[in-house]
């Protein structure tokens, strides 16, 4: 039996996923509701995480830390190897998430009032970190033809234009799953230097590759002659959100001193001593389970695509990248509210709705298929007993 089919028990774990949908779904029960909206899986993280911490547990010392060179090595090394791309170390500042990377990235290089762009559907936080720090959002609707997703670099110029300071890239994209090619990034990347804009790349789904093979924003083209930052984690490629880690790579000195000085001044300390553990750990050694992964989510997503697709008024196909996938069901006539309503009390399954992401995502529901087969056919049932 496949390692990933096992099913574990995760209610009262302290589960965002599993414990939070009560009041994320306005419910009183969700006793019996399958979750598949938020982005993690429920698939044990690689047994090389818990042997090293259960390892560094043996020195009962546990004070102030830093990420030495053998973890630096390992994320290096884990990139130059699966993608093709040299990091230089002195390029590297660790935080403690992408999403704090976001906010630190963005209070760094733009100001209060200042535009920030990005193409819909996005993710949440890509609107709600500038929101926050009281920027402008500037957004450019992904073009889209029998399913498939374009950047539209025509309507791009056009916001480009308009005096934005900073464009976010989603790279592969959530919630869409694509992953965006060498020739596109390449013409971004050309934008973002004709108009001096800075260009904030988060890279966080790039190991979670079922179709295509995913190109780093910073190896294209004039790359280097761009004001690029990439955001990169191991937390969605190994399940260890929770074990706080991520990475901004900075080859630009003067962006890197800055970021520096921003991390400085905000006390930022970087990971912790078990972060440092882990990251070496899943880069060193998690390759195996990785490559058991990938299959095992394709497999889960084949099942869908037959199983959905033969319902009257919805379409979904394989995404490029990322363990998500984008359901179109605008061949109903349903609303929105209607149909979450039909699946959160007939088909018991909980997925994000599309409007979640802008909208842009009217129209569409988010679904999330990193789980034992089990699990995935429990809630293909219910979207099907909720459509009947």
């Amino acid at each position: 039996m496949s390692f990933f089919n096992e099913i574990h028990e995760r209610r009262n774990s302290s589960s965002i996923k599993w414990d939070k949908m009560c009041e994320v779904y306005n419910l009183e029960n969700t006793s019996e509701l399958l979750p598949m909206w938020i982005a993690d899986m429920d698939f044990p993280a690689p047994i090389v995480v818990s042997e090293a911490i259960t390892e560094r547990l043996k020195h009962p010392i546990f004070g102030y830390t830093y990420e030495n060179c053998e973890v630096k090595d390992a994320m290096m090394q884990w990139y130059q190897t699966r993608h093709n791309w040299t990091i230089d170390p002195d390029t590297i500042l660790f935080q403690s998430g992408v999403v704090p990377a976001i906010a630190t990235i963005v209070e760094t290089f733009t100001k209060k009032g200042d535009k920030i762009g990005m193409a819909t559907p996005a993710y949440p936080p890509f609107f709600n970190i500038p929101n926050a720090q009281q920027r402008e959002i500037i957004t450019c609707e992904l073009t889209e033809q029998d399913g498939q997703y374009f950047l539209d670099f025509e309507k791009l110029e056009q916001i480009f234009q308009s005096d934005i300071k900073m464009y976010i890239l989603c790279n592969p994209h959530n919630p869409i799953g694509i992953v965006w090619s060498r020739e596109q990034l390449e013409e971004l990347v050309a934008l973002c230097i004709k108009y001096d804009v800075y260009l904030l790349a988060d890279e966080i789904h790039a190991d979670i590759l079922i179709k295509k093979s995913y190109t780093p924003t910073l190896t294209v083209k004039n790359a280097d002659k761009a004001k690029i930052i990439s955001c990169i984690a191991p937390t969605k490629t190994f399940n260890i959100a929770g074990i706080h880690a991520a990475m901004m790579i900075a080859p630009n000195k003067e962006l890197f001193e800055a970021l520096k000085s921003h991390t400085e001044a905000h006390g930022q300390m970087g990971l912790n001593v078990f972060a440092c553990t882990t990251v070496k750990a899943v880069y060193t050694k998690g390759a195996p389970w990785l490559d058991e992964l990938l299959p095992y989510l394709k497999n889960n997503m084949d099942y869908v695509v037959s199983e959905l697709n033969a319902i009257p008024g919805i379409r979904v196909s394989i995404p490029d990248a990322t363990y998500l996938m984008w359901i179109d069901y605008r061949g109903t006539g349903l609303e929105e509210n209607e149909i979450m309503h039909l699946l959160l009390h007939k088909g018991l399954v909980a997925l994000d709705p599309g409007t979640k992401y802008g909208k842009a995502g009217q129209g569409f529901l988010r679904m999330n298929v990193a789980c034992p087969f089990d699990l995935v056919k429990q809630g293909v049932e219910g979207i099907k007993k909720a459509l009947q």
